[in-house]
């Protein structure tokens, strides 16, 4: 009796898995891929760290058929990444477009690595002007004859 109500739970539920997948219909092969890699490349506005290909929320369910929509009325990838951008705003895309709002964090890495070179030349620039022989002390000269003074006195007792 125990293994009909696991079989007859079993396929009530082996349904549900079944309706999580999101099935569409394309006109041709060309159609499905462009569908396939624009998905790949939309972000999900909810998810943030997952595509809207892979993404089980209701916002990149609703995504993925506003981009099926758009690809079988004959939307070109621009038109398609304009309208998601002009709705979800730059988030959206994983490559942000370089615009003004953006230079910080295209060139910002750049920016950072050439300031750190120059700080590590100009670092190593100062340490090569000590004579490798001659240990750097700041004393001046009456300075260091004073604690020789003092030295010779501590070794005279």
């Amino acid at each position: 009796m125990l293994r009909f109500f696991c079989l007859v739970a079993l396929f009530c539920f082996s349904g549900l898995a079944a309706a999580a997948i999101d099935t569409y219909e394309f006109s041709d092969d060309a159609t499905r891929e462009r569908f396939q890699s624009l998905a790949a490349e939309l972000r999900c506005p909810k998810c943030q760290n997952q595509n809207i290909a892979d993404s089980n929320s209701p916002i990149a369910k609703d995504l993925r058929v506003e981009l099926h929509r758009m690809l079988e009325d004959g939307a070109d990838d621009d038109q398609i990444v304009d309208f998601m951008v002009t709705r979800y705003g730059e988030f959206v895309l994983y490559r942000p477009r370089v615009s003004n709002q953006t230079y910080l964090l295209w060139y910002g890495p750049a920016a950072l690595l050439l300031i750190g070179v120059v700080v590590v030349l100009v670092v190593s620039g100062k340490r090569k002007k000590v004579e490798p022989g001659k240990p750097k002390s700041g004393l001046s000269d009456t300075e260091k004859q004073r604690l020789d003074q003092l030295l010779k006195q501590e070794e005279d007792k």
